[in-house]
């Protein structure tokens, strides 16, 4: 039976690329995407490039979306193998190159917070009971350097001057997010990782 995957966030960069690798290895690909247009439009040039993908509009913070989801793959899949919790933000108001925790507005963290945490928790414990119905389940958290609080207290870290505060905050709380997953899914077929994939376009 084919492995299932779906990668948030899909419709342009680390997602769009994701996607494009997990498919080159015969994965069938659910791309989520909030909006439906631009979604089409990365699902059409996989598609084009002979990859199995599908389009699922989701609004990651809606509990709707998300039930809309689940019953999308019980009913065509009966199983997730693959989720990549790849959609997050860095707010307009977190230039990086400056330390915003003295001026960070509250509605700014809320948001941040929002998407790059409590979306992924929420989505990812509606997701667990099918993850646990594969032979090889994976969750993969993509995260950043940026919410190593050891990195960020090294004065000889290169990232040491780099301080969005809602952003960083929000990783860190992402990162243990992962470790405390990762150890209550222990001896299960389930297994769970952050990864920091750098700096990229």
């Amino acid at each position: 039976m084919k492995r299932i995957a779906l990668v948030t966030g899909a419709n342009k960069g680390l997602g769009f690329e994701t996607a494009r690798q997990l498919g080159a290895k015969g994965i069938t690909v659910l791309m989520a995407s909030r909006n439906k247009e631009r979604g089409i439009t990365a699902v059409e040039k996989l598609k084009a490039e002979g990859l199995d993908v599908e389009l699922v509009q989701l609004e990651s913070t809606n509990d709707q979306d998300i039930q809309v989801l689940i019953q999308l793959i019980e009913s065509r899949y009966g199983k997730l193998d693959i989720l990549v919790n790849n959609a997050g933000i860095m707010h307009q108001d977190e230039p990086l190159g400056t330390n915003t925790s003295e001026s960070i507005s509250a509605e700014s963290l809320k948001l941040t917070f929002d998407v790059n945490f409590f979306s992924i928790v929420n989505l990812t414990q509606a997701l667990l009971p099918l993850l646990k119905k594969s032979d090889a389940g994976r969750i993969i958290n993509l995260s950043s350097i940026l919410g190593s609080n050891t990195v960020q207290s090294d004065s000889s870290s290169p990232y040491y001057t780099v301080k969005p505060f809602a952003y960083d905050a929000s990783k860190a709380a992402l990162n243990s997010f992962t470790v405390h997953l990762a150890a209550a899914l222990e001896g299960t077929k389930v297994k769970v990782n952050s990864a920091h994939p750098g700096w990229v376009k």
